[in-house]
């Protein structure tokens, strides 16, 4: 789902800063913060504006219901 996610902001020309928890030092770290968040699954999580927005289903769903572009827009991450 990670690969989606990051897919798709690329597609829209967004370019995201991504962490790959499997391959950064306190990766195992991140990961249980993220869990006490209440993320679960813990990865792909996605933050928009410095704001949680959730895993890959949250974005699907903002996506699907036109959300997610205005999102992006409001916080400067896309210019269309």
């Amino acid at each position: 789902m990670s690969h989606t996610i990051k897919t798709l902001f690329l597609d829209f020309g967004v370019n995201p800063t991504i962490y790959e928890l499997d391959e950064i030092n306190k990766g195992k770290e991140i990961e249980q913060a993220l869990a006490q968040l209440g993320c679960s699954p813990t990865v792909p999580v996605v933050f928009i504006g410095g704001q949680l927005v959730g895993g890959a289903n949250q974005v699907m769903s903002l996506h699907l219901n036109r959300s997610l572009v205005p999102m992006l827009k409001r916080v400067g991450a896309l210019w269309l």
